[in-house]
C-alpha cells in the first residue's frame, strides 16, 4: 500500500532481459540498510518486488526489480532503459502520514499525454485515459499517475487535465514528460468499488 507522494526519483542505471520480463537496477538515495529483500517499492506507480540492493557511491545507492509479463504488457515499464528518470515510493507503513490518497500500485493501464502548457507558477497536462478506465476518473477525483497522487481538475471524455506545481515538478519526474508520453494510471479504488456494486446484480 502506498500514499503517491514521491520521496525518490531514481534513474535506470541497467535493463536486462530474462526469462520472466525484464530485470532493472535503478539508482535511489535510499538507505540500502533499510530495505529488506522481498520489501516492496512503487517505480513509475508499479508495485515492485526488490531482488537485490546495494552501494554506489557516496551520494548514491541502488536496488533491483524484476517485472513480468503482464506488468510489461499493462504500465510503461516495457520503455524504461538506461537514463530514464523513475517515481520512487517505499511503501506504506502503520502510523505513517496519508498525504495524498490510498494507492495500491496496481497500475490499470496507460494514459497518454496529449498536451503540455507551461505556467510561471504551474504546469497544465492533458491526458487521455484508455476508454474503459475514463468511467473511473471524476472531476476533482484522485489518481495516481506514475505514482503520484494527483486531483483531477476536468474531465471530457476520456481526456482529463491536471495542473502541477513546482513543488511537485522539482521532486518528482514529472518535469520531463512531454506530449506522447506514456504514463501508468491507477484510478480510486473507491471508484472502481463503486462500480462494481453498481453493476452487480445477485442471481
Amino acid at each position: 500500500m502506498f500514499t503517491g507522494i514521491i520521496t525518490d526519483v531514481g534513474e535506470v542505471l541497467e535493463q536486462k532481459a530474462i526469462p520472466a520480463g525484464q530485470r532493472v537496477k535503478i539508482a535511489t538515495h535510499f538507505d540500502p540498510e533499510t530495505i529488506a529483500l522481498g520489501a516492496s517499492i512503487a517505480c513509475n506507480g508499479v508495485c515492485h518486488t526488490v531482488v537485490a540492493t546495494g552501494t554506489l557511491d557516496a551520494e548514491r545507492n541502488y536496488f533491483e526489480v524484476e517485472s513480468g509479463k503482464e506488468t510489461l504488457d499493462l504500465t510503461n515499464a516495457s520503455g524504461w532503459k538506461g537514463g530514464t528518470a523513475i517515481n520512487l515510493e517505499r511503501s506504506l507503513k502503520m502510523g505513517d502520514e496519508l498525504g495524498g490518497h490510498l494507492v495500491l500500485g496496481h497500475v490499470d493501464g496507460v494514459a497518454e499525454v496529449v498536451e503540455r502548457t507551461d505556467h510561471p507558477d504551474s504546469v497544465f497536462f492533458k491526458l487521455r485515459a484508455p476508454g474503459q478506465l475514463a468511467r473511473f476518473i471524476p472531476q476533482k477525483g484522485s489518481v495516481s499517475l506514475d505514482g503520484t497522487s494527483l486531483t483531477v481538475n476536468d474531465v471530457d471524455g476520456d481526456d482529463f487535465t491536471i495542473f502541477l506545481i513546482p513543488h511537485t515538478l522539482t521532486h518528482t519526474a514529472w518535469k520531463e514528460k512531454q506530449v506522447g508520453d506514456k504514463i501508468n494510471l491507477e484510478v480510486d479504488m473507491m471508484a472502481r468499488y463503486v462500480a462494481r456494486l453498481n453493476e452487480y446484480t445477485p442471481s
